[in-house]
């Protein structure tokens, strides 16, 4: 009858080797790869996330820069929507627009540091809303408040207006 010797151990912990090193083991360079194609995924996917979010701002200007199509009937029936579901909410102000500083003719600057006549650097959309809180708005004791709202690397960016009324 012929048996089988077991294997011989080699490790020190009474197991065997499962393989080579180079099996094992990447080298030095190939988890240096790895990392890179890891960062260059990550820098790709930024750059088209940053792709989409400027054409969603294109998009965006393209929108606030042609007239709206909303007559003062219609702007007047949101904005009694509006305010009624703020106060509601115990609200006594709600930002009705923020918009890129690129539909102000300095880029938000009057506005940044409110300077009398602001209001006439305003283009589109925003100076429609100015327009009408002015006629409609303005008379019945609403406040405006047009702000810059963020700064981004330091300087002017979007711009919120907001309407209140306490």
């Amino acid at each position: 009858m012929k048996t089988t010797e077991p294997s011989k151990d080699t490790s020190a912990s009474g197991l065997q080797s499962p393989g080579s090193p180079d099996d094992l083991l990447p080298t030095a360079a190939d988890c240096l790869k790895t990392i890179a194609l890891a960062e260059a995924e990550k820098a790709s996917e930024a750059m088209r996330l940053k792709a989409h979010e400027e054409a969603e701002q294109a998009a965006l200007l393209d929108k606030f820069q042609k007239p709206s199509g909303v007559d003062d009937a219609e702007r007047l029936t949101r904005a009694a929507a509006i305010v009624k579901r703020a106060v509601a909410n115990g609200l006594t102000e709600v930002q009705v627009i923020r918009f890129p500083n690129r539909l102000c003719t300095d880029r938000g600057r009057a506005i940044n540091n409110q300077e009398p006549g602001w209001e006439t650097t305003l283009t589109g959309l925003p100076k429609e809303l100015f327009e009408f809180w002015e006629a409609h708005m303005k008379p019945r004791g609403y406040r405006l408040k047009v702000q810059v709202v963020e700064f981004p690397g330091g300087i002017p960016g979007d711009i919120g207006m907001s309407l209140c009324w306490g």
